[in-house]
């Protein structure tokens, strides 16, 4: 998709959020790509973005062949983001210098879930424990990690992307150590017994990665920078025991909306082509929820289009959810905090009242009907004993164990005394739902067959 890219009227700004750590030294022939377009296609041609295909969204891997993965998911944000970006281009074109590339958001959007361990949120609990003495786990933080440190475009600093590019995809920007609050929890007495509720991941970056955080954010002032990575105790989820981050920039709040718009519009498409989720269903949980709004366009929308979404006929399905993604798209303004000095910070994208109250409704209605279904819960239950056993016998013996290269890199590690553990966290978060599981049966299961093919895999 071509930029583009309007000239900013500030020309060290934006040369100053265009740097890269590592500079720019591979010179092409003939190479007229703009630095977010080279953002982007290092993220598509990664194989950690190719691993997104075979990673559970919502639905597990295997399910039906009609769900969606992290890789379609992904694709989905990126193009609802440019949809965004588009129409705030259009409704603050005093504003346009900052919504000056669409390969920038799509950047930001296709990366976003790239940390995401196998299992989905049950994968990324299991890391979390077995990480709760190394500095913890969470799929976030592990974006940042995989596109700094561990994507091999560089030696050491993964795909040595733009500042802006990593700016946008911190959607917690202070670290572990920052927001961690002890619950003094004693730790369980075997794996099988490990509740979700009882262990959820810090939301933030980790301390391991606090060389790459510093320069991302040394392009801020002193003020700018405290007060963006200030932290404060949840509002919205009371039993969350962890500080959250209070701020996110301009682009990351874009990123964000399109998150929240495909989960919660495209992944109710999947629940209800399964039929997980029925018309009933909706009249009661979203339809009778939303009494209280006053735009009425929405009103009008949501009292009629059930007998879309849940028509036999599909194109009126597919005209439905088309529907509700323009609707929220069109609603999105632009928010002003004075407290900031960068523009990156001052401004964040902001869905108007009314619609914010029916995306929050439809979003409770895929976490009641589709993740808390006992089955899904199954599956995300098993996923969690395969990491966490994968976890425990690695860390019971690394060196003999890992593979070569993995292996190598835990030495490193340990030799320099930072955090091996780490490096184990690394290769399991890195790895597809089906290679977990073969891996785990080949290292518990009765079964001896496929060593060699499970070594060239990895």
């Amino acid at each position: 998709m071509p930029d583009n890219t309007i000239e900013s009227s500030n020309a060290e700004q934006n040369s100053r959020w265009q740097q890269r750590l590592l500079g720019e030294d591979k010179q092409r022939r003939n190479d007229h790509r703009s630095p977010y377009q080279r953002d982007r296609a290092r993220i598509l041609h990664s194989a950690a973005f190719r691993r997104l295909q075979a990673k559970t969204q919502v639905l597990g891997v295997g399910m039906n062949d009609f769900y969606r993965t992290r890789l379609t998911h992904s694709l989905e944000v990126s193009q609802i983001g440019t949809g965004i970006t588009a129409q705030l281009r259009r409704k603050y074109p005093d504003l346009r210098y900052l919504l000056n590339s669409m390969s920038l958001i799509e950047s930001i959007c296709l990366a976003h879930d790239i940390g995401h361990p196998p299992f989905g949120h049950g994968g990324e609990v299991a890391l979390n424990y077995m990480m709760r003495h190394h500095g913890g786990f969470e799929g976030n933080g592990q974006t940042f990690r995989i596109l700094t440190r561990l994507e091999p475009y560089t030696p050491s600093w993964g795909m040595n992307l733009t500042r802006r590019t990593l700016l946008g995809v911190m959607k917690y920007p202070a670290t572990y150590s920052q927001l961690y609050i002890d619950q003094l929890r004693p730790d369980i007495a075997n794996h099988r017994q490990l509740k979700p509720s009882e262990w959820p991941p810090v939301k933030g970056l980790f301390d391991d990665d606090m060389p790459i955080i510093d320069w991302v954010l040394a392009a801020l002032s002193a003020s700018d920078r405290q007060l963006f990575i200030s932290s404060e105790q949840s509002h919205t989820h009371v039993d969350y025991p962890h500080l959250k981050t209070r701020y996110k920039s301009f682009d990351c709040s874009i990123m964000e909306l399109a998150d929240d718009i495909a989960y919660a519009v495209h992944d109710l498409e999947d629940a209800i082509v399964m039929g997980i989720v029925n018309q009933h269903q909706w009249q009661r949980d979203v339809v009778e929820q939303l009494t209280e709004i006053k735009d009425q366009w929405l009103i009008s929308e949501i009292a009629n289009i059930g007998d879309k979404l849940f028509s036999h006929e599909h194109h009126l399905r597919k005209d439905a959810i088309g529907t509700l993604v323009n609707g929220f798209v069109t609603a999105i303004g632009i928010s002003t905090n004075s407290q900031f000095d960068e523009d990156l910070l001052k401004f964040n994208a902001e869905l108007e009242p009314d619609f914010a109250a029916a995306l929050h409704v439809l979003k409770q209605l895929v976490f009641k009907y589709v993740i808390r279904k006992p089955e899904i819960q199954m599956l995300e239950y098993k996923g969690q004993q395969i990491v966490m056993e994968l976890f425990e016998a690695f860390a019971s013996d690394p060196e003999r164990l890992l593979p070569l290269n993995t292996r190598d890199r835990w030495l490193a590690e340990r030799n320099a005394n930072n955090n091996p553990m780490r490096v184990i966290a690394d290769y399991i978060s890195g790895m597809t739902d089906e290679f977990a599981g073969r891996l785990h049966q080949q290292l518990f299961g009765s079964k001896t067959a496929g060593i060699m093919e499970l070594s060239r895999e990895q």
